[in-house]
This record gives C-alpha cells, sequence and structure tokens, in this order.
C-alpha cells in the first residue's frame, strides 16, 4: 500500500523532549505518539520530533529497562516546542545544563511544556517566575514551598500561559499536547488525532475530581455514558436535567448527585461546555454568522452563547475565529496575548435550572 512520505523537514515545526535518567515512560511515549508518528493524511505539517539528553549514555527507565537518546541539550534548545516530561526527584536539583538549555529556549522565544513534575525544571530555569502554573496535585503544595514566586493552581488540568505551558498529572498531559495541536492546527484536526488515540479533544472539571476519590461503581458509569451520548446526539435542541437522567434511568435528584461523582462538574456545565466545543470547528472552518452557530449548538441565544464561549475559551467567538481560521506559517496558530486558559470550565450562573440554555 502507497504511504505518502512525511513533508519535508523544513516546513516541519521541530519538537523537542527531554529523556533523563530515572525517568517513567508514560509521559514521554505520549509525546512520541501525538508528535512522533507521521499523519500525512491530516494534509498539515505535522511535527519533527526529537528526543534529547544531557548525554549519549543509556538512561534507566522505571519499569526495569534502558534506552538512549539521539540527540543532545542543544537540539533540545533549538527547537520551536520544547516539552519536559516528569522529573525524576522533586526533591532534587535540576542540573545546572538543562537549566541553561531550557533558558536558551526561551530567550529564542520556543514554547516551553512541562507535563506532571517537570514543572519543577521550569520553575528551576525561571520560566515560571511570577506565572501561574499548575502540576500533579500530590505535588502543587512542595512546587509552591520550593519555588513561592510560582503562582501554583492545583485545581486545573493544564495552564496555557501562551509561551510557557504547564499540565497536572501524566494523563493531564495529554489533555496539554492535545490542546497544542488544537492551538497549531485547529479543533477538526485536533478532534481527529483525539479520536485515534481513544480519548475526549477536551475534559471537564480539574484535579479535585481525582484528589482522594472514592471508586465509581461500573454501573453508575454505564449510566453517565448512557445520557453523555443521548445528550451530544441531541445537542442542538433543549436538553432539560430530567431527560438526561432519563437517559440514565435515574432519578433527577440522584443523577445530579452520580453525574457530579463521576465526572467533577455538574450536568449544566457538562452540557454547555459541550456545545461549545462544538462550536469550535464551524468557527474555524465556516463562515456562517455567530447568531446560527449559536442555534446550531443549542444555545437558546447569541448572547447567551457568547457569554458561555468567552467563560470558557477566554476570547469572545469573533476572536476565536480570527485567530485560529487559518494556522500561522510556523505552525503555531496565532497569540491571544496575556490571557490565561486553563484544562477547566469556568462555573456557570445556575446550576440547578431545569433546561440548560
Amino acid at each position: 500500500m502507497f504511504v505518502p512520505s512525511p513533508i519535508p523537514s523544513a516546513t516541519r515545526p521541530a519538537v523537542s523532549v527531554l529523556a533523563f535518567d530515572g525517568m517513567s515512560p508514560f509521559e514521554l511515549g505520549c509525546v512520541v505518539e501525538i508528535f512522533g508518528i507521521a499523519r500525512p493524511e491530516l494534509e498539515v505539517p505535522w511535527y519533527e520530533l526529537s528526543v534529547c539528553a544531557e548525554s549519549r549514555a543509556d538512561l534507566r527507565v522505571t519499569g526495569g529497562f534502558t534506552m538512549r537518546a539521539e540527540h543532545g541539550l542543544d537540539v533540545l534548545a533549538a527547537a520551536d516546542t520544547v516539552i519536559v516530561p516528569g522529573v525524576a526527584d522533586v526533591h532534587g536539583e535540576v542540573s545546572r545544563e538543562v537549566v541553561a538549555a531550557l533558558r536558551r529556549a526561551r530567550d529564542r522565544g520556543a514554547r516551553i511544556v512541562s507535563i506532571c513534575s517537570g514543572a519543577f525544571a521550569l520553575a528551576a530555569a525561571g520560566l515560571l517566575d511570577d506565572r501561574e502554573a499548575t502540576t500533579h496535585w500530590r505535588y502543587a503544595e512542595l512546587l509552591q514551598r520550593r519555588f513561592p514566586r510560582v503562582r501554583v493552581d492545583p485545581d486545573v488540568l493544564y495552564v496555557d500561559g501562551e509561551d510557557v505551558l504547564t499540565s497536572a498529572g501524566s494523563a493531564a498531559g495529554l489533555d496539554l499536547l492535545i490542546h497544542l495541536v488544537r492551538k497549531d492546527h485547529g479543533p477538526g484536526v485536533a478532534n481527529e488525532v483525539a479520536r485515534r488515540l481513544v480519548i475526549p479533544p477536551h475534559r471537564e472539571g480539574g484535579q479535585a475530581q481525582f484528589i482522594q476519590a472514592a471508586v465509581t461503581p461500573v454501573e453508575d458509569g454505564v449510566a453517565m455514558a448512557a445520557a453523555m451520548t443521548w445528550a451530544l446526539e441531541h445537542l442542538a435542541e433543549p436538553i432539560t436535567i430530567a431527560a438526561l437522567a432519563e437517559a440514565a434511568h435515574m432519578s433527577r435528584r440522584t443523577f445530579i448527585r452520580h453525574f457530579g461523582r463521576q465526572t467533577g462538574t455538574s450536568p449544566l456545565r457538562w452540557v454547555i461546555s459541550q456545545r461549545v466545543t462544538a462550536s469550535l470547528a464551524m468557527l474555524e472552518s465556516t463562515s456562517v454568522p455567530v447568531e446560527e452557530i449559536a442555534s446550531a449548538v443549542g444555545f437558546d441565544s447569541a448572547a447567551t452563547f457568547r457569554h458561555h464561549f468567552t467563560r470558557a475559551m477566554r476570547t469572545s467567538p469573533s476572536a476565536y475565529r480570527r485567530a485560529f481560521r487559518a494556522p500561522a506559517p510556523s505552525g503555531h496558530a496565532s497569540s491571544h496575548g496575556s490571557e490565561r486558559r486553563t484544562g477547566r470550565l469556568e462555573p456557570a450562573t445556575e446550576l440547578q435550572c431545569e433546561t440548560i440554555p
């Protein structure tokens, strides 16, 4: 079978990821899966990934095996996007060589990204000073104590500071990596990559839903999935909590309680989020008026759509359309200035209203 050749490297944004002794393979694997696999069928300039380390020596990896990186810190610092997975020791010091490489990348204008405890490396390099950032909830207090100039938010899945981005635990790294694809290539491409990974293109809620949480019974998960599937199939129609509860075969009160335990958010917030998400591809790829998009995704008015869109995305639908209508030549989406974006939907206005606007 004929497989098209990857787009020449000169047109592909360079991504580098730091490998180090004692690392966990999961986060590195997430980076490789998203940025290291050629995707010519998507017809966008995909990424050129380099795995980098301080030396060419074998690196011990959690799980009992070793690996060797092909590139050094010079390649790490020269990339368009630099990614640092979770560090092996959150109490230890980051080497001067890694700190220097991260600072060189920052000074060049690279986009710097951390996954989980990788935020400790960014903080050690001073890249998080006077910025909002996040890390795994288990390490948030330690990060704040070790680096008091960092404004640590322990609740969100990720924080987008435009040039410096941080994510929570390992799986939240996937949320942030998909977010990067969305910024670079728009929601259509990001949704396709997420679909191939069999993960949601955007998760709601924050880390609070994972802190010492009780295990949700399997039957609850099946019921919530049924309600969510029904809602997505009827997104353009009026959706009531009573209808969602009926789809889950629960009483209204029981459904609200179980939905919050399962998802970390309320039915109202979740449906609003799905409607906002559904609008993204239309804003990016069509010239349909905002009023028609609002109706198509189920909002009762353009004003309501704009209100909830702005709360969720920290920008207006029109500004989002201007920024994401076409990717910038470098492969990075246009900037929104100093706006802060997180992997969490902001609170909605009235949690118990019967019909979701």
